[in-house]
Formats: C-alpha cells, structure tokens, sequence
C-alpha cells in the first residue's frame, strides 16, 4: 500500500554559487500586488538544494521541489536542470578540449650552435 505525502511547492531559479559539495544556491524571484496599495512587489530568495550527481553549475536554470530537510539550512531538492547556461557550456566545452589529447608534433634536429 503506498500512500502519497501531498503536494510538494515546486519552483524554478538560476543558480548563483555551486562551490559546496552536493549543494548548490539558488535564486528564486517572485512577484505579488502589495496587500494595501495594490503595487507589484519584487522579491527574491537564496534558497541552498540538493545536487545529488553535483550536475548543476553556475546560471543554470533550474526546477527545484520542496523536501524533508538535509541539513540546517538545505530544505530543496533539484528537480531537473532546466535550461544550461551558454557560459556553462562554452567551460565544459573548454575543459573536454583541454583534455583531448593533441596532436603529436615533429620537433626539429637540434643543429650545430653558432659561434
């Protein structure tokens, strides 16, 4: 018998710090009319995840999903990477190239020396 444990808040944010381990910051924006004057309101919020595969990187969109706390102040989880930077990207990109192994060059004959 399995049963369900309600609706979980989803939300979507980019990430702006993935330097812990297993642990990434995002941020999350969100607008509401403000209860009195009716105005549109701004906020944002830090909110630390839970990267389990340590996938996501910095200015990554990202979808993040409400969980049972991991630590003090980790409460989210990731949900899945939805849009990669194109910084990102063009780093990953850099390292694969620096990885590959290059092309073997011919050095020339060591000559005689010029007195």
């Amino acid at each position: 018998m399995s049963r369900t444990r309600g609706n979980k808040r989803r939300m979507r944010g980019v990430v702006t710090s993935d330097k812990g381990a297993k642990t990434i910051t995002v941020r999350v924006a969100r607008q509401y009319a403000h209860p009195v004057y009716g105005k549109i309101v701004r906020r944002e919020s830090k909110i630390h995840v839970h990267d389990e595969k340590d996938e996501a990187h910095v200015g990554d969109l990202v979808e993040i999903e409400e969980c049972r706390p991991m630590s003090r102040t980790k409460r989210w989880r990731l949900v899945r990477i939805v849009e990669k930077s194109p910084g990102a990207l063009a780093a990953i990109q850099d390292v694969l190239a620096a990885e590959a192994p290059a092309p073997h060059k011919a050095e020339p004959a060591a000559g005689p020396k010029d007195r």
